[in-house]
């Protein structure tokens, strides 16, 4: 068991959920319920997942949880694509966000071989 908020991984994946809050608040509102609510879920799954591997006393489900968060930022980085092409974000805030949802990825696929590596 380790202190998720310790995490550089965590702390950028709860950066990006705050973020997204933010950015998904100026949708339409006939989106509440479903794109803005998607990439609320997806977002905030990333850290949620993170929090709650580290939680965990083996390195099988810490790893196994890791899965499960870049699972969701897969899921995150297509529904911003699609936010972008249905015009509710423009194309330079995608790049970047786009941008910070690869580098959450890149530090989950690292930690998830680092983990799996120890015994």
């Amino acid at each position: 068991m380790q202190n998720y908020k310790d995490l550089k991984v965590w702390q950028k994946a709860h950066d990006f959920t705050l973020k997204a809050y933010q950015i998904v608040a100026s949708f339409p509102k006939e989106e509440t319920y479903n794109l803005t609510s998607q990439i609320k879920r997806s977002a905030s799954s990333i850290p949620t997942n993170i929090a709650e591997g580290c939680g965990r006393f083996s390195q099988k489900d810490l790893a196994n949880f890791l899965q499960i968060a870049l699972g969701s930022s897969h899921e995150l980085e297509y529904q911003l694509l699609l936010s972008k092409d249905l015009k509710f974000i423009d194309g330079e805030l995608f790049l970047e966000l786009e941008k910070e949802v690869g580098e959450i990825k890149a530090m989950l696929i690292s930690l998830i071989k680092k983990v799996r590596l120890e015994p």
